[in-house]
């Protein structure tokens, strides 16, 4: 299986879990192969180069990657249904409602999220989020004006619903635009290299691997003095500075509740490396607002049972997350 594709059934399986209140991690194996879920077939790919617009049913907890027009039809009461939109980096989600057909007033409800929430944790956080919690929720049976389409802030978001009645349901089309200064991203990949840029704007950005991984640290832009910090499980932070750059571990979706491994608190050309074994890593830029602050990065999946040599050029940030033998 692909890692982009065994990343998606990796979300699947997270998400179904969450709303079904079990445990967050739950190993993924091959014989999880989805088709549906995992990857594009030979027909879509001829279809989207076409230019046509894709088109398909939504299952009530669902993920969607693609541009296309989605339809729910309740074929049984359907109470506790999601689903969860992602792009590439550079990408903000457009949600658009075509029809939509539920009882607002028998207790049925379409709410969009901007951004993803599972057990009551957000992404992105409350911290990196222009807007208060309460403003990041629409709910389609309370907007007066009935507006037609919602952008993202970043490139997740997501969708809530309930429909009591067989054969009511929505149609919906979603769509992607760009964004310049991606902030909050969340990868859809185990692997890749990224350049988050914050120019000169007073606010955080957090990038979000879904993964075990090993980061690579190539360059650090803060407007200090040039110097590299590592901590290990310290509180006390940069001293003061206004412009760093964080990485976190944890085993839930929200930065601000994950546990911190390393800051960086002042520029550098690296390399510097750290392995963040839990289920989720990030990457975290806090910016002031007085500088243009960069950092450059790659990630590449950890595999638990490697043995990594300590002695490889860099630093190394011993996890947290592992379980001790």
């Amino acid at each position: 299986m692909a890692p982009a594709s065994r990343l998606q059934v990796h979300l699947i399986l997270i998400f179904m879990s969450a709303l079904n209140g079990e445990t967050r991690y739950l190993e993924v194996r091959e014989a999880a192969e989805d088709g549906e879920f995992l990857h594009i077939n030979p027909d879509l790919k001829r279809e989207l180069s076409g230019g046509q617009l894709y088109r398909r049913s939504l299952r009530c907890v669902d993920m969607l990657s693609i541009e296309g027009q989605f339809t729910f039809i309740a074929q049984q009461p359907a109470l506790h249904c999601a689903v969860f939109f992602i792009g590439d980096p550079e990408d903000l989600i457009t949600i658009e409602y075509d029809f939509v057909n539920i009882d607002c007033h028998g207790g049925d409800f379409l709410k969009v999220f901007d951004g993803w929430i599972l057990k009551g944790e957000k992404f992105p956080s409350s911290f990196d989020h222009p807007l208060a919690t309460s403003e990041r929720y629409t709910d389609f049976c309370e907007d007066v004006d009935r507006k037609r389409i919602y952008r993202s802030s970043q490139n997740v978001a997501m969708i809530f619903f309930r429909v009591h009645e067989p054969g009511n349901g929505f149609t919906i089309t979603v769509g992607k635009t760009t964004n310049l200064f991606p902030c909050n991203v969340i990868s859809q990949t185990p692997n890749g290299r990224f350049t988050m840029v914050i120019p000169h704007q007073h606010r955080n950005c957090s990038f979000s691997i879904i993964y075990p991984v090993v980061i690579k640290i190539s360059d650090v832009t803060l407007g200090h003095l040039s110097d590299l910090q590592l901590k290990k499980y310290t509180p006390i932070g940069c001293n003061g500075v206004g412009d760093f750059v964080e990485l976190l571990g944890g085993a839930g979706l929200d930065p601000s509740k994950m546990f911190p491994l390393a800051d960086l608190c002042y520029s550098f050309h690296g390399p510097a490396r750290m392995k963040i074994g839990c289920d989720n890593a990030v990457v975290r830029m806090v910016s002031s607002g007085k500088f243009i602050n960069r950092v450059t990065f790659e990630y590449n999946q950890l595999d638990r049972r490697d043995d990594l040599e300590e002695n490889e050029q860099g630093n190394s940030v011993e996890d947290v997350c592992f379980p001790k033998d």
